[in-house]
């Protein structure tokens, strides 16, 4: 019996051992609560990598490669001469003397030897100067045999059809501006009991050949001149009277009539006296036949 007994106490314990050595601790004391080698945020990882940026480097807002559209060629000009028909006889030139009356107040050394000396002359008006000079204009009017009234254009705008300069003056740009610098002209002109004018004058007198081609679809023959009489009414007395002085048979003269206050009227007026006096012939445009260049009176 007792050695029943020993025998059974003896396994008892043997089991309690085994089962004993088979389960773990709660927490093994390998495992802390954190390991150490792993942070709550990796070190190699950053919010933001450093290999990249907002904006990457080598991408600028507009590609340094991208340029400004390249600008427009400018227009080729031309400056159209024109001459009226000759005598053809000795001593006695005929010309046709052309005045602008561009912007501003007129010139009464020019005006009063025109009417004084009962030289006739076309005057090229544009529709700034008709309305601050009413009282010229009446006596325009008053000398039919004398004055012959054109179309200087509405606003003194360079007849160019393409964006450009010309002597510092921005030209109409486009077909429909260069019409209407035509046509603002011609209006004013009648409205002021001026008959439809015939012909045309740019301000600079200076065209491109598209826009030669625009005034002509609407009538008008375009005044060129074959005598720069005051260089634009730069020129002093002395050179502007010799310039004109020089005019021969069949020239077209062109000088200002709107600058009282430059010395150039002095030489206009002075060459005017000399040229009737060796017997020179004065015709208005519409009295004679004429030859332009560049299709301006074909």
């Amino acid at each position: 019996m007792n050695r029943i007994l020993l025998a059974s106490a003896f396994l008892l314990a043997t089991i309690s051992a085994a089962f004993a050595d088979g389960i773990p601790s709660a927490v093994p004391a390998a495992v802390g609560p954190v390991p150490a080698a792993v942070s709550p945020v990796p070190a190699a990882v950053s919010p933001v990598p450093a290999a990249v940026s907002p904006v990457p480097a080598a991408v600028s807002p507009v590609p340094a490669a991208i340029s400004p559209a390249p600008k427009a060629p400018a227009p080729k000009l031309v400056e159209p001469h024109l001459h009226i028909a000759r005598s053809n006889l000795a001593g006695h030139a005929r010309i046709a003397l052309t005045f602008d009356a561009c912007m501003g107040q007129a010139d009464e050394r020019i005006l009063s030897t025109l009417v004084g000396e009962r030289i006739p002359a076309t005057i090229f008006v544009t529709a700034r100067w008709l309305k601050r000079n009413p009282a010229v204009v009446a006596v325009f009017l008053q000398n039919p045999d004398l004055f012959e009234l054109e179309n200087h254009g509405q606003n003194h705008i360079p007849a160019v059809d393409a964006p450009t300069l010309i002597y510092g003056i921005a030209s109409a740009g486009s077909p429909q501006a260069v019409r209407q610098e035509v046509e603002g002209g011609a209006a004013a002109m009648v409205a002021a009991g001026i008959p439809a004018p015939h012909w045309f004058r740019g301000s600079t007198a200076k065209y491109d050949l598209s826009a030669i081609g625009e005034i002509r679809t609407m009538g008008y023959r375009i005044a060129g001149y074959s005598v720069n009489g005051d260089g634009g009414s730069l020129l002093g007395a002395v050179i502007t009277e010799k310039r004109i002085a020089s005019a021969k048979d069949g020239d077209v003269v062109i000088s200002h009539i709107n600058q009282p206050t430059h010395t150039a009227g002095e030489g206009v007026a002075k060459a005017l006296v000399d040229l009737k006096a060796k017997g020179t012939e004065f015709v208005r445009l519409e009295d004679v036949e004429d030859m332009g260049d560049d299709k301006t009176t074909e």
